[in-house]
């Protein structure tokens, strides 16, 4: 999956769409103008070539939302989790609602996948993760995100839980840093917990992080076949897509080429990589990854294109978005919590 410069498709862009490596796009901020402008980009990425190419962003809310105006300004995450302190039943129900949105909105300009919901617990140790996350109990942030993805499946959109198996005990950020986690595996189970359940409900996307455990594999999740193959495939019963977190991170310095990394981080057990920022990068990693046919990746990915989406104005007069909206307003505003004695 790689990115794109600017607002259009490029000529070189339009031809690696072609090739049989790569599997999808991801869009980023400076990928969007307006409405009409993403509508018309969306539309020549899937002129490209049948079948259609998946189309994705981060559009998580918060920090983490790459499309603005006129999209609804998501909150981050981390309110669900404050509402959920002081009002359970309602929290459940923002969750839902507000996975409905992000998806219905996106839906409605024909893209398949938001790379959400985080389900990192907070341990209050990745600034990079901090209000991204949705609560810090486990069993919580299980219970939010199954809600999430289901209000997502209602807009037509499959949810992709991140980042696995966890990235809250990291400090470093694995954007720019080597991300370290240096927990023994029975002290990351309450972390794979939300991964446990909500494979159980039918979840079809996962995306692995750039993160060592060295003292469970010395290698980073996202190319560790211990983790994918072994705990991810194996122990837990997932039969759905795994994404590799974008190859251009410096948690993701496991070779010194993209195309390398991509090789190791397929052979692990991931059925995509992300290749981000580095369009110099593509030609090769298209090359040798055209070698790699992967069928069984490919009926994985199918079952991730978008399904039914409203029209922009359409969605925009519904019920059910006006109440989104009220919603999120009322999130804005923090709960009270008030404390015995």
């Amino acid at each position: 999956m790689i990115d794109l410069r600017g607002a259009s498709l490029d000529a070189d862009e339009a031809q690696w769409l072609t090739e049989p490596a790569v599997g999808g796009v991801i869009l980023f901020t400076r990928n969007f103008v307006d409405l009409g402008q993403l509508h018309e980009l969306v539309a020549s990425i899937r002129a490209v070539r049948k079948p259609e190419l998946l189309i994705a962003v981060d559009q998580e809310g918060g920090r983490v939302q790459r499309f603005r105006e006129p999209f609804t300004r998501l909150p981050a995450m981390r309110s669900i989790g404050h509402l959920y302190d002081v009002d359970p039943e309602r929290s459940r129900t923002a969750a839902r609602e507000i996975g409905w949105l992000l998806a219905a909105e996106l839906r409605s300009v024909d893209i398949d996948l938001s790379f959400a919901p985080v389900v990192d617990v907070d341990r209050g140790l990745a600034d990079v993760i901090g209000d991204r996350a949705l609560h810090d109990d486990a069993a919580t942030v299980a219970m939010l995100a199954i809600e999430c993805a289901a209000g997502m499946q209602q807009a037509g959109m499959a949810a992709v839980a991140k980042h696995f198996p966890t990235h809250a005990g990291a400090i470093a950020d694995s954007h720019t840093e080597i991300a370290v986690d240096n927990r023994d595996f029975g002290s990351l189970i309450d972390d794979i917990e939300p991964y446990r359940r909500m494979i159980g409900t039918g979840l079809h996307g996962i995306m692995a992080a750039h993160v060592k455990f060295p003292q469970v594999d010395p290698a980073p999740a996202s190319f560790s076949s211990w983790w994918l193959a072994g705990q991810l495939r194996d122990e837990l019963g997932y039969h759905g897509a795994i994404f590799s977190d974008d190859l251009a991170m410096a948690g993701a310095a496991v070779a010194p080429s993209s195309a390398e990394r991509a090789v190791i981080a397929l052979e692990a057990g991931c059925d995509v990589v992300l290749l981000c920022n580095r369009p110099d990068d593509v030609p090769e990693t298209i090359e040798r990854l055209n070698a790699l046919p992967r069928p069984t990746s490919q009926l994985r990915l199918m079952r991730l294109r978008g399904e039914h989406g409203m029209a922009w104005e359409e969605l925009r007069a519904s019920e059910r978005w006006q109440a989104a909206q009220r919603l999120v307003a009322s999130l804005a505003e923090p709960p009270t919590l008030e404390l015995e004695g």
